[in-house]
């Protein structure tokens, strides 16, 4: 009987928020470890809580042509995503913390376009880029019906950019209708705006908004409570991964939502299960984001050739 061929790979173990990662460079072949992999598959080796190391997502730090970096993202269930608000701050400061940049500000490629992380003491702040509204780019399948008028929309331009949001779209499931903000931080997002959302049972809700026929790449879904016009309580479905103790991205999106439904300002603190995140809906129309990001631990992991 022939054995089994193993191969190592080094690894690096961040969480924001507790949001977690698998974080492997793939700035060197040799460093990396992994030739030809199919990325999904060891994502979904990697991830399992119980038979592997266990995260929220995989993170690959790789080379870039049109940047410094190019990050890599793929769920607990194997499908590869375009941004990940939590993940990129841990990119960053894995980064900085090995020396491999001393730049204040990153610029990372990603599927959602180029991000890029700064220093913010001992936080990281990131320009998460300009929200996206329309139905067809977010995507959605429904045609927009809203009409923006609140204070939080005076910005020059910024009426003409969201004109064709959509906002509080009634979508029935099981036996409620909840009424969903439809928004894009670079991959799409339901917010949906809650009386109390300490009790509600997201894990039965979630998925099934996720994998709506609305939503033909599926979606991530924000269940929100507004405190006041600058505090934000959120729980999160992520899509491919369930719920998750935050999501930047996520929280961007509720942020935005909330502020052009004239319940917040244009700065909120989002309160997330895993902690606080700083969110500002700028002027330019940009959304920065700012939080912490910390390495766990560190190591190697052997795992079967037969995953390549």
């Amino acid at each position: 009987m022939t054995a089994k061929k193993q191969m190592k790979i080094h690894f690096t173990k961040m969480h924001g928020l507790g949001n977690d990662f698998i974080l492997i460079n793939c700035l060197k072949k040799e460093e990396c470890g992994v030739r030809n992999a199919d990325f999904g598959i060891l994502s979904k080796h990697l991830c399992d809580r119980r038979f592997g190391i266990g995260a929220d997502q995989l993170l690959l730090l790789c080379p870039s042509r049109i940047a410094d970096y190019k990050m890599r993202i793929f769920n607990a269930d194997g499908s590869e995503v375009e941004m990940c608000g939590n993940g990129i701050r841990c990119l960053a400061k894995y980064v900085w913390d090995r020396n491999i940049s001393h730049k204040e500000i990153l610029k990372i490629e990603t599927l959602a376009g180029i991000i890029k992380p700064e220093k913010a003491g001992k936080m990281v702040k990131v320009d998460m880029g300009q929200p996206v509204f329309e139905p067809e780019k977010i995507p959605i399948k429904i045609q927009p019906k809203s009409k923006i008028q609140n204070p939080c929309m005076k910005t020059s331009n910024l009426k003409d950019r969201i004109s064709k949001a959509v906002i509080d779209y009634p979508l029935k499931i099981k036996d409620k209708t909840f009424k969903i903000t439809f928004v894009s931080m670079g991959n799409p997002h339901a917010v949906i705006v809650l009386k109390d959302i300490s009790d509600f049972p997201v894990a039965f809700y979630g998925p099934i908004i996720e994998n709506h026929k609305i939503f033909p790449q599926r979606t991530n879904v924000e269940f929100i409570e507004v405190l006041n016009t600058s505090e934000i309580i959120m729980r999160v479905w992520e899509r491919g991964s369930g719920e998750t103790m935050a999501c930047g991205t996520g929280a961007s999106a509720a942020a935005v939502a909330a502020c052009m439904k004239g319940l917040t300002g244009r700065a909120a603190t989002v309160h997330l299960r895993g902690g606080d995140l700083l969110i500002e809906w700028a002027p330019d129309n940009h959304v920065y984001m700012t939080g912490p990001a910390e390495k766990t631990f560190e190591g190697t992991v052997e795992i079967e050739d037969s995953l390549r």
